[in-house]
């Protein structure tokens, strides 16, 4: 199998090619939600289920997705990934009735996340023993890329957002297109490796799960509980929630937004490179997942300093992708790879999307909106409280990691150790 040289790179970048318009089509709801409002007359729940059903096919699917990764090789799943990702994008662009767009996000959602989940796992054979971590967290920084774009279209595509809702959707899909020719392109380098590809494990049985100690579980609260946080936040409410409650433009509020990812851009890799170079990976964890209770609460009662809670999120979105990833891999045997991500997803599925609705659910019930900025308090509590769960789980990793029954997730990557002649 080849694990590294240019052709790995090569690899790495027509994944991160990929996965860029995914994420840009994830996070182009976002921008449009106070249009939608205005436009469409959705509620706040409405908008919120756009996100929520985006994450409800993976509930059930996302074990598929894994044990398809496992048998049918990385690559060749992302590929048809993508197709799904361009279909639902084309439909919630047309997006008229609300149940079409609705079901464009859903048929979307069921691409996404599994391709996500093969590209990491891709990039998990191509890098195999090297700098698996910086390969995941260029992933994840470019992959940032997408959302960065997608957060600032207001000002760099100002006339398709002047002629209403649908044209920002329309170029979205584009976006997808583009993701579905590297995806082709692979797929076809991915056939030239020797061994082919995928791992191939071995049939999946439940069971199988008992073999996954408490590390592999303290990480997947993290996973779980850091994206229910993050992303319904960040990728649905935070933009109208900067214009309702912080009275920003809409041109304004994207831009604050944006910098969460700009940030995830530049700081990921380096993160990224430190785990591979140094190790102390869960402590790490522990560190970027306490910023975010700090964030939520900095919200709440600062007036002002809206760019310090920037600043935090995007540190903590830094470092977590850079090594949660990579540091699962290095949990499970890797025949069973596939499937660990799998079961990831489908708690990372149902908790996005219990979020995503429960979070528009306050704020409706709460009368949140630009005459009433305090009825947003309730989403930002119940968010600082994942957050605080989440970091508990990273400390319970940390202190099991440091003992005796760790997976080496505090010590250097391989390549590094084998250097210093460990």
């Amino acid at each position: 199998m080849i694990k590294s040289g240019r052709l790995s790179w090569l690899a790495l970048i027509l994944a991160s090619l990929t996965i860029i318009g995914a994420y840009y089509t994830f996070d182009s709801i976002a921008p449009i939600a106070d249009l939608l409002r205005r436009q469409r007359g959705f509620s706040q729940t409405d908008i919120g289920l756009l996100n929520a059903i985006f994450n409800l096919p993976n509930i059930p699917l996302a074990i598929v997705g894994g044990l398809l990764i496992d048998r049918i090789g990385a690559a060749k799943a992302a590929l048809w990934a993508a197709g799904f990702c361009a279909a639902g994008a084309g439909l919630t662009a047309i997006g008229d009735p609300f149940a079409l767009m609705a079901f464009g996000r859903l048929i979307f959602g069921i691409g996404e996340e599994t391709l996500l989940v093969a590209l990491l796992a891709c990039l998990a054979q191509w890098f195999e023993g090297g700098a698996s971590a910086l390969a995941m967290s260029l992933l994840f920084s470019l992959a940032r890329v997408g959302s960065y774009m997608a957060d600032i279209s207001p000002r760099w595509a100002a006339p398709l957002y002047a002629q209403g809702w649908r044209p920002p959707l329309i170029l979205a899909t584009v976006f997808t297109l583009v993701s579905l020719c590297a995806g082709v392109g692979l797929f076809l380098l991915d056939k030239r490796r020797t061994t082919g590809s995928g791992l191939h494990g071995e049939r999946f049985r439940w069971a199988d799960l008992r073999s996954f100690d408490a590390s592999f579980w303290s990480i997947l609260g993290l996973n779980v509980l850091f994206a229910s946080v993050f992303f319904p936040f960040r990728s649905t409410f935070a933009i109208v929630y900067f214009q309702d409650a912080k009275h920003l433009s809409l041109a304004d509020a994207g831009l604050l937004n944006s910098w969460v990812f700009f940030t995830a851009i530049f700081a990921t890799p380096i993160f990224g490179s430190f785990a591979d170079r140094f190790g102390h990976r869960a402590a790490l964890l522990a560190f970027g997942a306490a910023l975010m209770p700090l964030n939520f609460l900095l919200l709440a009662l600062l007036p002002g300093g809206l760019w310090i809670t920037t600043a935090l999120m995007g540190l903590s979105f830094s470092v977590i992708p850079a090594v949660i990833w990579p540091s699962t891999a290095m949990l499970v045997p890797k025949e069973r790879l596939g499937a660990a991500f799998g079961v990831i997803n489908v708690l990372q599925s149902l908790g996005m999307f219990a979020c995503n609705y429960l979070a528009g659910w306050l704020n409706d019930l709460f009368g949140a909106g630009p005459r009433h900025p305090q009825g947003y308090m309730p989403m930002l509590a119940m968010f600082m409280a994942l957050s605080l769960i989440s970091f508990g789980c990273t400390l319970l990793l940390w202190r099991r990691e440091r003992s005796q029954a760790g997976h080496g997730l505090e010590r250097p990557a391989k390549r590094f150790l084998e250097k210093a002649g460990a």
